[in-house]
């Protein structure tokens, strides 16, 4: 199976919809309630799985959120296996995503150099 096949896609998609309903049902204390999967990355061979996580909360709360999700994997993994009917139920690993944070920051950016600029108006493009 090749890594961008379509069958690969749609497991990687019932497993990101499976683990969603999963993390958003853990009662552990330490996992934030804005907590979202980003994607999942399911291998080839079924074997592993990478699952980006994006938390809504300051860098410390992300973190925290990480090391439950890291120390739920084996029930999560559980899980899993009852939701999604696969030959191997993949190993799960969980990485923090921070690309909305990043997009935030930088049209924050952006909008902070914009803001000093004299706006053209329509009428000032037409007459050049």
């Amino acid at each position: 199976m090749r890594k961008n096949s379509i069958k690969n896609t749609r497991i990687n998609g019932e497993v990101q919809k499976a683990l969603s309903e999963i993390v958003r049902e853990l009662k552990d204390p330490r996992i934030h309630p804005m907590t979202s999967i980003v994607l999942a990355q399911v291998t080839p061979d079924l074997k592993y799985c990478k699952v980006y996580v994006s938390v809504l909360a300051d860098e410390e709360r992300a973190n925290e959120t990480i090391r439950g999700l890291k120390s739920a994997e084996g029930f999560i993994r559980t899980q899993l296996a009852k939701k999604i009917n696969l030959r191997n139920t993949p190993d799960v690993t969980f990485v923090l995503d921070q690309s909305i944070e990043y997009g935030v920051r930088m049209s924050r950016l952006i909008d902070d150099v914009t803001k000093d600029l004299p706006e053209e108006t329509e009428e000032d493009e037409i007459e050049e």
